[in-house]
């Protein structure tokens, strides 16, 4: 398996396209790898192996989904001997997160402006 090569951090913040933010979310749309970044960040770190143990797939699909995990950031991979042993990376999650949450601010400033204009008197 190749050395998992992480995007850059997103830019959802107007320095950029935010391609990397529209790569994480379309990583994590799928629920397996959702549950399989959950198990790995509850471990700390894993095999691929171990980590199919634990779920209703085998050890090539650990595999392929971990390594579209990788891509786009969310996790990193070192070999140990024969063995690889995969972790999550949080940076990618704290900007997609940063990213998300100024966005909830925007619409709450938008909302508070129309809650405002819907209870003004006339």
């Amino acid at each position: 398996m190749p050395e998992l090569a992480p995007e850059p951090v997103p830019e959802r913040d107007g320095t950029g396209s935010g391609a990397a933010t529209d790569r994480v979310l379309a990583a994590l749309a799928d629920p397996m790898r959702r549950r399989l970044l959950d198990l790995l960040a509850s471990r700390g770190e894993s095999t691929a192996t171990a980590l199919a143990a634990d779920l209703p797939v085998s050890r090539q699909a650990v595999l392929q989904h971990l390594t579209v995990l990788g891509r786009v950031g969310l996790v990193t991979s070192t070999r140990s001997g024969r063995e690889r042993r995969f972790a999550v990376r949080s940076e990618q999650l704290t900007a997609t997160a940063a990213w998300m949450i100024r966005l909830a601010r925007q619409w709450d400033t938008r909302l508070d402006a129309i809650r405002s204009i819907a209870e003004s008197p006339e």
